[in-house]
């Protein structure tokens, strides 16, 4: 069965690798366009991540991408940063979080 953005999400706080995270205090807003709209957050803070869908009050940044390329980087099937470059992910807010994003999760595929 393929992956989805509610799976995805849903793995979220147990991908999370707090030592990774230590001093964060941030919220990241998902907006996935394409054949899984939707919108999620993930609060990260006191070592924890917690995954909401909706739309957050005051988020640290917003990551806005087609559910489908999403996936693809998280499985490892399209490079993250060459995703970015090619305008696939659109970042906004605090973009050192986006750099370090990938670190605080295992990633699996």
């Amino acid at each position: 069965m393929p992956l989805t953005i509610r799976d995805l999400m849903g793995k979220m706080p147990a991908a999370f690798l707090p030592e990774k995270a230590e001093g964060t205090n941030a919220v990241i807003q998902f907006e996935f366009t394409g054949g899984e709209p939707g919108t999620w957050y993930a609060a990260i803070a006191d070592g924890k991540c917690e995954v909401a869908e909706g739309t957050h009050a005051s988020p640290t940044m917003t990551l806005t991408a087609d559910s489908q390329d999403y996936i693809d980087i998280i499985t490892g099937k399209m490079d993250a940063m060459k995703a970015f470059m090619q305008g696939k992910v659109k970042l906004a807010g605090n973009l050192n979080l986006a750099m370090k994003m990938t670190s605080f999760f295992k990633l699996s595929g």
